[in-house]
C-alpha cells in the first residue's frame, strides 16, 4: 500500500508541475508567446534547410560517381617472368643462384610464371587513350583493362614518364567515354573532390573529402629526382587508387591519384594526387611523340627564403631565384642573370624553385615564356625562348654523376660557396662514392678537376667522353685537381 501511494504521489506531482507550466505559459504576454512559437519556426525551418544542404550535396556526390563510371577503369598487369630468364644470354644465365632458372624457366617445373599488379586509369580521349601512373604498369609485359561494364580489353602502352610516374595506355574499343579535364590550379584548400577507383581490387569505388593541401612536394617520385607539385587529400586512397582519377564536384579531372602518408600502408587521410596541369602536357607529349619532351632554361635555381633574401640583399620577398646561368642556353641567350628573382612565367605567379622547374619542364622545346623578372627592385619583361631538356644539357650545366662523384661546372656561386675566388672553369666535386674509383683515386669533396687526359674539362659529358676514351685504351686517367691552394696530380684506374 505504501509503495501504491509512492506511485500515487510522484503521478500526482507531475500532472501538478505540468498544469503549473502550462498556467504559466498561459499567462505569458501574448508577444512572448508569439516570439516563443516564432523561435520553433526559426529552428525547424533551419533544419529543414541543412536537411536540403545536405541532400544536395549527396545528390552532387552520387551524379558526379555515375558520370564518371564509364570513364574509370581498372588495370590489372602481369610481367612473364620464365620469358624473361629464357632471353637472358648464355652468359648471365649461368650467373643465376642455384635452383633460381629451375624455378622460373622451365615451365614443366611448377613455380609462379607470371608477377602480377593492380591499378586504376581513367580514359582521357574517346579513341581509347588511358591516363594512369607509371608504378602501376612498370615492367610489365601484359597489361589488362577492365571497362566499367566488367568487360575486359587488352591495353598497349603508349609511353610512361618515370619523372612525373605518369603512363599513357591504348585500348582499341568503340564508345568510350573521356573524362573532361579541369582546373587544377583554380582548385583551392576545402574544395570537395572525390577519388574515384579500384582500391584492394574492388572497382568503381568512391570516397570523398577535401582538398587538404597544394604544392606538396614529398621526394618519392622517381627516386626523389621526379617533378612533383603534388594535390593533397582526405579522399581516402587505398592500394589499387593508383592512377584513378580525383575529380571535383563538376565532375572535371583535377588530378590523378598516386601515393598515400601512412604508416600501415592503407589511408590515414592523407593522399597525393598529381595535379591535372601538371598531368597534361606529359600525356599530350606520350601521344604525339611516344615520349615526353621538356623545355629548358639552362639556369640553377632556388627558393627566396628569408636567409636567401639577407645573403643576396634581395629587394623581393617571393619567387625563384636564378643562381647561376649557361652560357649559350635559353636563360643566358635571353638575358637572365645571376641574382635575378623570376616572380611570373606566361602570367602565372612563381612561388618557389619547383614550381618554376616543373612550369618550363611542362612547356615544349621551342616555346617561348614570357617571364617577369625582379632584378635588384626593377622589374623587367623577358621572353626566354627554350631548347630541348635532355641528359646531355641537364649534365652540361646541373649536376652529373661521373666516375662514382657527382660533379657540376664551376659558377661564380658554387667557387664561393667551397671557398675558391680565382676559378675560371672546372667541375667542382660536391660528393664521392665511397666505393666508387673516384674515391679510390683520392678525389675529395670540393676538389676542383681542372683538366683530365690534358684536357681541360668544363662539362661533365666532356670529362665522361675523355674517360671513356681512356677505358677503351685501357690506360689510366691523369686529371689535375686544384685543393685549396693547391694543384696535385691524381690518376683514375
Amino acid at each position: 500500500m505504501q509503495k501504491h501511494w509512492k506511485r500515487v504521489s510522484l503521478v500526482l506531482g507531475i500532472a501538478w508541475i505540468a498544469t503549473l507550466v502550462a498556467g504559466l505559459a498561459m499567462s505569458l504576454p501574448q508577444s512572448t508567446q508569439s516570439e516563443a512559437y516564432a523561435d520553433q519556426d526559426n529552428r525547424a525551418r533551419a533544419a529543414t534547410q541543412n536537411l536540403d544542404t545536405a541532400q544536395d550535396l549527396s545528390t552532387a556526390f552520387r551524379t558526379v560517381a555515375e558520370a564518371m563510371r564509364p570513364s574509370v577503369v581498372s588495370i590489372s598487369t602481369q610481367a612473364d617472368i620464365r620469358a624473361r630468364v629464357r632471353q637472358l644470354p648464355p652468359n648471365l644465365r649461368r650467373q643465376l643462384p642455384p635452383g633460381f632458372e629451375e624455378y622460373f624457366g622451365d615451365g614443366n617445373r611448377g613455380g609462379q610464371p607470371q608477377q602480377q599488379g593492380q591499378g586504376s586509369g581513367v580514359i582521357v580521349r574517346e579513341d581509347g587513350y588511358i591516363l594512369t601512373n607509371n608504378h602501376v604498369v612498370e615492367g610489365a609485359d601484359i597489361v589488362t583493362v577492365q571497362m566499367s561494364d566488367d568487360s575486359k580489353v587488352e591495353a598497349k602502352i603508349i609511353g610512361t614518364d618515370p619523372e612525373t610516374d605518369l603512363a599513357v595506355l591504348k585500348i582499341e574499343k568503340e564508345g568510350l567515354t573521356a573524362v573532361p579535364f579541369g582546373d587544377s590550379e583554380a582548385i583551392r584548400v576545402g574544395d570537395w573532390v572525390l577519388a574515384i577507383g579500384s582500391p584492394f581490387g574492388l572497382d568503381q569505388t568512391v570516397t570523398a573529402g577535401i582538398i587538404s593541401g597544394k604544392n606538396r612536394v614529398q621526394g618519392i617520385v622517381d627516386g626523389g629526382r621526379g617533378f612533383e607539385d603534388f594535390l593533397q587529400t582526405d579522399a581516402a586512397i587505398n592500394p589499387g587508387n593508383s592512377g584513378g582519377p580525383l575529380v571535383n564536384l563538376r565532375g572535371e579531372l583535377v588530378g590523378i591519384n598516386t601515393a598515400i602518408l601512412s604508416r600501415s600502408g592503407a589511408s590515414s587521410g592523407i593522399g597525393f594526387a598529381i595535379p591535372v596541369q601538371l598531368a597534361k602536357p606529359v600525356m599530350t607529349s606520350i601521344i604525339e611523340n611516344g615520349e615526353v619532351r621538356r623545355g629548358f632554361l639552362g639556369a640553377q635555381v632556388a627558393d627566396v627564403t628569408p636567409e636567401v633574401v639577407e645573403e643576396f640583399g634581395l629587394k623581393i620577398q617571393d619567387g625563384a631565384l636564378i643562381r647561376g646561368v649557361l652560357e649559350g642556353q635559353p636563360a643566358a641567350n635571353a638575358g637572365l642573370q645571376p641574382g635575378d628573382v623570376i616572380v611570373q612565367t606566361d602570367g602565372r605567379p612563381v612561388t618557389s624553385s619547383t614550381r618554376l622547374v616543373n612550369y618550363i619542364a611542362s612547356r615544349p622545346p621551342g616555346s617561348s615564356v614570357q617571364m617577369v623578372v625582379n632584378r635588384d627592385g626593377r622589374v623587367m619583361n623577358v621572353t626566354v625562348n627554350l631548347q630541348e631538356r635532355t641528359d646531355q644539357a641537364m649534365a652540361m650545366f646541373g649536376k652529373g654523376n661521373a666516375l662514382g662523384a657527382e660533379l657540376e661546372p664551376v659558377t661564380p656561386q658554387s667557387a664561393e660557396r667551397y671557398g675558391y675566388s680565382d676559378l675560371e672553369g672546372g667541375l667542382i666535386v660536391t660528393s664521392v662514392d665511397d666505393e666508387g674509383i673516384a674515391a679510390d683515386g683520392g678525389l675529395q669533396v670540393g676538389d676542383v678537376i681542372e683538366s683530365a687526359g690534358g684536357q681541360p674539362v668544363n662539362s661533365v659529358p666532356q670529362l665522361t667522353q675523355i674517360f671513356t676514351a681512356a677505358q677503351q685504351q685501357q690506360v689510366p686517367l691523369r686529371v689535375v685537381v686544384r685543393r685549396g691552394n693547391t694543384r696535385i696530380l691524381l690518376v683514375i684506374r
